[in-house]
């Protein structure tokens, strides 16, 4: 400790004009006492103001410059030290330094500058402000195709400099992708992967730059995809694999990656990594089981890197994902399903599968987790049915194999993903399927929930698909018996509310369904649809200039249908309505126009 206070003194003093002896002296003492105890000397170094001197030994010159810049490193180490630094001028000197030849000048410096940098939004400022970023990525290319041992020292810590430069910092990372730094870090992938420290440093910075989209442009022009592919190959440390998952997960989601990832054989190394922890109950084998069948599905979502899996239904990695939805393993079944849901992205896949048996396989699954399921892979069976069921000639025969009663199974779901699911399955499958229509619009217990879902306002998907599917059973099963299950259960007022929607697509459904009421059961619906205040919305659609050409005309052919009801007439003519409708027969849209013509006769003769 004397020994310290001694150096520290004399190098107070006699750093101006000093010998080189005396100070090197002083600074081994400074490098010893930092060994032994880091913080407590950093305390001391900070208090006897030495930090500002540091800033004129900082020389290209000095024979001391290695020295001091690794006692820069040393303390900025601990995190109360690295503001100090900043303040006491050190960033300028240090960046100048990294123009200079020697190479342990360079590998300090670019130690001290990187521990400056950790976590520390004024370390990264002033090296950003000193321009410290551009030397060291002119460095890492000009340094690049060198193996020697000195070189890739060099290179991991330069990696680890930029890394700490711009780790969770936007606008350095943009910075860093604007000078060219991925296809660099690329290459030094490729090059040095027998140099595991270099490795590991190459695929932090890689994870902490894939996150921005910009980056991934740049990566896609790279052949980072065969890199990563070939590296994993060689991994038997679950440490190492999940570095590379890491990096892998944010690439994947861009399309022209998966792409790469598929064509560099990414797919089989993860199908492999499957079948082997499959059975593990180790923790390390069932995050790899997760992580691996998480980024299938991942590549999964391009429709190319899909389509070329795919194979026409009769590729081997098809076939591999299809045998997970039998399987023990919650993961697995849920990776199987969310895999079929994005097989099924086209109307050729959807009827293949159906035609192979797909959907009782599904349906066996849902059975499974009926009482006390799992919600995830709840969601993902039934994305895979909606999904499924969008092609014509697919929901017959999904009809037929009972997959409407099987999704009505889960009815009594609280969770909303799953209600969200169960309602789209449901509309896909009875669109055009009159019969199907009119056997769940009798179903009590379905339209009641639907009524109860109608207002389920912390949750809009499910609020809007039940609208959407009671107006669907309308539509679709033109059923008076449908019409007065839903007038009993107390829908009507929700199909009203439906017409106000801020989609087109849900109002006209509204619209269309509230005509069939009007045609097929007035009597029955008449209190309800004037409780409901729908003659004054339709006065309001009308009215409105922004109302799409489609809404004006549905709108019309309600309002003939409602004026068959006594009560209902009495309130069309209580409001102006010829008057608003007149204005429309000179309406740009010709059938908007016609309909206002014989909008007007009907009312006109009516009143």
């Amino acid at each position: 400790a004397d020994n310290l206070s001694e150096a520290l003194k004399k190098l107070k003093i006699t750093s101006t004009d000093s010998t080189a002896d005396s100070l090197e002296g002083c600074l081994d003492c400074l490098l010893h006492a930092l060994a032994q105890n880091n913080m407590e000397t950093s305390e001391k170094i900070q208090k006897s103001g030495v930090l500002q001197v540091f800033a004129s030994l900082l020389t290209p010159q000095s024979s001391c410059t290695a020295k001091v810049a690794n006692i820069i490193a040393e303390v900025a180490r601990n995190e109360f030290m690295r503001n100090p630094c900043v303040d006491a001028g050190l960033i300028p000197p240090l960046v100048q330094l990294l123009n200079c030849k020697d190479q342990e000048v360079l590998l300090q410096t670019g130690r001290a500058l990187g521990n400056i940098c950790y976590d520390s939004h004024e370390g990264r400022n002033a090296v950003d402000h000193a321009g410290g970023a551009h030397i060291v990525v002119d460095h890492l290319r000009s340094l690049c195709s060198k193996t020697d041992p000195a070189s890739e020292k060099l290179l991991t810590v330069f990696c680890g400099m930029l890394m700490n430069y711009s780790n969770e910092n936007d606008t350095l990372q943009s910075q860093l992708i604007n000078m060219g730094v991925i296809p660099t870090l690329v290459k030094l992938l490729g090059i040095h992967c027998q140099n595991a420290a270099l490795t590991e440093m190459c695929l932090v910075a890689f994870g902490n730059l894939a996150e921005l989209e910009s980056s991934k442009e740049q990566f896609a022009y790279t052949n980072i995809a065969e890199e990563l592919v070939k590296l994993f190959k060689k991994q038997i440390e679950h440490d190492k694999k999940e570095m590379i998952f890491e990096v892998l997960a944010p690439l994947a989601e861009n399309d022209v990656i998966k792409l790469q990832l598929v064509e560099a054989g990414l797919v089989e190394c993860l199908l492999e990594i499957v079948q082997k922890t499959v059975d593990s109950d180790k923790e390390d084998d069932i995050a790899e089981l997760k992580t691996a069948s998480d980024l299938m599905v991942l590549l999964l979502l391009g429709d190319e890197s899909m389509q070329k899996l795919f194979e026409g239904g009769k590729g081997s990695v098809f076939q591999r994902v299809l045998s997970w939805i039998p399987s023990n393993s919650h993961q697995l079944q849920l990776a199987g399903a969310l895999a079929i849901a994005n097989f099924a992205r086209n109307d050729g896949n959807c009827i293949h599968m159906v035609d192979n048996g797909i959907v009782q396989k599904l349906m066996d699954l849902l059975d499974r987790h009926v009482e006390d399921g799992n919600v995830t892979v709840q969601h993902a069976a039934l994305s895979a049915l909606r999904n499924l069921a969008i092609p014509v000639v697919n929901k017959a025969k999904m009809l037929s194999a009972g997959v409407a009663e099987a999704v009505l199974k889960f009815l009594r779901s609280e969770m909303p993903p799953v209600q969200f699911k169960l309602l789209g399955t449901l509309r896909m499958l009875i669109d055009a399927q009159a019969e199907a229509a009119e056997q769940l619009g009798k179903n009590v217990k379905l339209v009641e929930r639907l009524v109860e879902w109608c207002e389920a306002k912390d949750h809009a998907g499910v609020m809007g698909e039940s609208n959407r599917l009671l107006s669907a059973l309308i539509r679709h099963s033109k059923s008076k018996d449908v019409i007065r299950t839903i007038v009993q259960s107390g829908g009507i007022k929700h199909l009203v509310t439906m017409a106000t929607s801020e989609h087109v697509i849900m109002q006209n459904e509204a619209l269309v369904a509230l005509a069939l009421i009007a045609a097929l059961e007035l009597v029955t619906a008449e209190k309800d649809l004037e409780n409901a205040q729908l003659v004054q919305i339709l006065h309001r659609l009308l009215s409105d200039d922004r109302s799409a050409p489609e809404i004006k005309y549905n709108s019309m052919v309600l309002i003939c249908a409602l004026i068959g009801s006594e009560p209902l007439q009495k309130e069309v003519q209580s409001m102006a309505f010829l008057e608003v409708i007149s204005k429309l027969r000179s309406h740009e849209n010709k059938t908007v126009a016609q309909q206002a013509s014989l909008t007007e006769q009907r009312l006109a003769v009516e009143s």
